[in-house]
């Protein structure tokens, strides 16, 4: 579903004023998931909310995106090459670490790919102007798709390397900045300059660090595998009187059975 909006949010603006959006799911998700599951929003939840929702007002304001022109078949090589090469460069690089900067590193290395599929979704979609024939006629699609898959991998590796408050500020932030970056290198996107440059630094801030307190929030727990559950061989051993408990320093033994003697 998510997906689909995306993709009609692009047909109606332009790539540098849609991706920066888009990281507001985070917050919004968490309090759809308090209001679903009833539980209460806590002061992270609530105070990242803001941060982060003034961080993408700021940028927007600051940096007035404007429409471009279509993207040149040159303009895509490099944008692919760099992207591949510096999302190859930092998997490599998490491969070699361990815990928190690895999830710091997955995690850059999937928003930089959620941003190129934007990217691509956004060429997809004019296209789709051509019809269903100029849609899938296009090499842009099935780029698109091969990146999405690939950006939720990493996403999935970096969760399982390091805890959420260490792997979602960077795909947070690294999303909506790559996709800036390929609005205007690739699609000719203009965005305003000058002293403009502080208050859009400023709002990206406010993004970071508010994706930094949400990923604090005890309502995280809600879309956590619960990991409390004791596994089913502990509670057939507690269970069962008649197995002797183990303990650490005292191995179980197996008990020796009397001989049998025919009568």
């Amino acid at each position: 579903g998510g997906f689909v909006f995306q993709a009609a949010a692009l047909h109606f603006a332009v790539l540098t004023v849609v991706q920066p959006i888009v990281v507001s799911e985070l917050p919004l998700t968490l309090l759809f998931g308090a209001l679903v599951f009833q539980m209460r929003a806590d002061h992270e939840a609530l105070w990242g909310t803001v941060m982060i929702s003034a961080g993408v007002a700021a940028v927007l304001v600051a940096t007035a995106p404007r429409p471009g022109h279509a993207a040149t078949t040159l303009s895509w090589l490099v944008a692919s090459v760099v992207t591949v090469v510096i999302g190859a460069s930092l998997a490599w690089a998490a491969l070699r670490t361990t815990s928190s900067v690895r999830a710091v590193l997955f995690g850059a290395a999937a928003g930089l790919g959620f941003g190129f599929t934007a990217a691509l979704m956004n060429s997809a979609l004019h296209q789709l102007n051509r019809g269903l024939g100029g849609l899938f006629g296009g090499w842009q699609v099935y780029a698109m798709v091969a990146s999405g898959i690939t950006s939720v991998f990493l996403v999935q590796n970096a969760l399982q390397a390091g805890p959420l408050v260490a792997a979602q500020p960077p795909i947070t932030t690294c999303d909506p900045l790559s996709s800036i970056v390929y609005g205007v290198l690739v699609f000719g996107e203009q965005l305003r300059g000058g002293y403009w440059i502080v208050p859009t630094v400023a709002g990206c801030l406010f993004i970071l660090l508010g994706s930094v307190v949400v990923s604090r929030s005890s309502l995280t727990a809600v879309y956590s595998p619960a990991n409390s559950a004791p596994s089913p061989s502990s509670n057939e051993t507690a269970s069962d009187p008649q197995l002797p408990a183990a303990s650490a320093d005292q191995p179980l033994r197996r008990r020796r059975l009397p001989p049998v003697t025919n009568r």
